[in-house]
């Protein structure tokens, strides 16, 4: 096979280097002007010491290049199974990221290096953790202050500090600031009595002041500080970030599986089913959309498939991220995620950052107690889900709410029920433009159906 080389959108800003893509392998060139910075990464031992405690992404280099004038090294990092964003993490993944951005930095400095870049997307997660991935933001330590704070604070504070203080879903501003909240904006947002914290004060309202003195002047006198004093500002923001906590107040979804309308024999039942299922089919990779806290995911997770869990509910979310990390998981991710406004591809020419789909597609799609949501709550015919369903996996296994099932009825107590094509027969019809019907099982104690189906 031919070998076909793809230069990735989302790393053109980067003059140090940048990442492509060779038959679905991922690499990344070293640029001659990165020369001298990744020679010290790699000779100080700060390389080692990240990767030894799982801080940075590991690489080999390899003799291969792109840009052969101004390619001085290529490397191959260590595959990341799947790609998440900043307005899709959880809080407690958003608070790891940004302890983990400092932590590093902090390391960073007592090998007489620094982090050039700290922004939220140098951040992925990788078997349960997170992980650093850009390995091209470190630079030689110079007496000058730390030339990414002002990105930590739009990234990481401002999201995090919004998020606790005055909405979890204001997370969903990282869309719309790709670069980061501005700091003008944060302030103007967070309650009034915020300011009273000396540790926010400094960080985000007076840098906001600073910040817009500086833009309207465009004279800022900058001065000297020592690696001492860079350190103890780190360990101040260390400090700060961990006193940032939300408490999670239960909600619907939080707590859905203390509600359901499942028996406890039902539930087994279900579980047994998709387990034969899952076994049948023996994916590699799988997305359970409308996950809630990820309880049928790890059916999957378990038996070693590489597994995202998405819900719209940031409660069912943190739960499951918070399981995930008590337990050691390494084979479940937990994303927030609206199935009905999915994440889209943004940034420069809509390149960026991917869409859901673009990061598809999977072997499997688990798509439990969902369908009546799509189609009764957000008025959504069987033809659309199952064309949507049919563009992200090869195999399906969907659960069929009845109409006459208690929750669907909770769905049409405030409305007028409309939805004369919601039904068994139509389903079928419809779904069958798209999948075959391998299997369908009734589940125990219930009227609803699970359904395995295949492209």
């Amino acid at each position: 096979m031919p070998e076909i080389l793809e230069k990735e959108s989302s790393s053109f800003r980067d003059p140090s280097g940048f990442i492509f893509r060779v038959n679905n392998e991922i690499y990344r060139q070293v640029n001659y002007s990165y020369k001298d910075d990744y020679d010290l990464l790699m000779n100080s031992g700060l390389y080692d010491k990240l990767t030894e405690k799982g801080f940075l992404i590991k690489h080999i280099e390899i003799d291969k290049k792109v840009e052969d004038d101004n390619c001085y090294k290529t490397i191959k990092p260590e595959m990341i199974d799947f790609i998440s964003y900043p307005y899709e993490w959880s809080f407690s993944m958003y608070k790891d990221a940004a302890l983990l951005t400092l932590k590093i930095q902090k390391i960073a400095l007592k090998y007489d290096m620094s982090l050039k870049d700290a922004t939220a997307y140098n951040i992925q997660f990788k078997n349960g953790r997170p992980v650093f991935i850009d390995t091209l933001s470190f630079e030689k330590n110079d007496n000058m202050p730390w030339v990414a704070y002002k990105q930590f604070c739009q990234h990481f504070l401002a999201p995090l500090l919004l998020m606790a203080y005055r909405d979890i879903r204001l997370q969903s501003l990282m869309k719309n600031y790709i670069d980061g909240i501005p700091l003008d904006l944060t302030t103007s947002l967070l309650p009034k009595r915020c300011l009273l914290n000396p540790a926010i004060f400094m960080h985000i309202n007076l840098h906001s002041k600073l910040q817009s003195g500086y833009e309207s002047s465009g004279k800022v006198k900058i001065h000297s500080i020592t690696k001492k004093q860079k350190l103890a500002i780190i360990e101040e923001l260390i400090d700060f970030v961990k006193s940032i906590n939300w408490q999670p107040k239960n909600t619907e979804w939080g707590d859905y599986y203390s509600f359901t309308n499942y028996s406890d024999e039902a539930m087994t039942d279900k579980g047994k089913i998709i387990e034969k299922y899952i076994e049948k089919i023996s994916p590699v990779t799988c997305w359970d959309l409308g996950a809630n806290n990820g309880y049928f995911t790890r059916i999957a997770a378990n038996k070693g498939v590489k597994s995202v869990a998405f819900d719209l509910d940031p409660v069912a979310v943190e739960k499951n991220y918070l399981r995930i990390k008590q337990e050691k998981e390494k084979n479940i991710l937990a994303l927030v995620m609206d199935l009905t406004n999915p994440s889209s591809s943004i940034g420069w020419n809509f390149s960026e950052r991917m869409s859901l789909k673009k990061r598809g597609k999977v072997n499997l799609v688990l798509a439990l107690a969902l369908i009546h949501h799509l189609a009764i709550s957000n008025n959504l015919p069987f033809s659309e889900i199952a064309r949507f369903f049919a563009g992200i996996c090869d195999n399906l296994i969907l659960e069929f709410v009845p109409k006459n099932d208690s929750k669907v009825q909770i769905l049409l107590s405030t409305r007028k029920d409309i939805f004369l094509l919601y039904n068994q027969e139509y389903f079928e019809k419809e779904f069958g433009r798209y999948f075959n019907i391998v299997d369908k099982q009734q589940v125990k104690n219930s009227e609803r159906i699970i359904y395995l189906l295949s492209k």
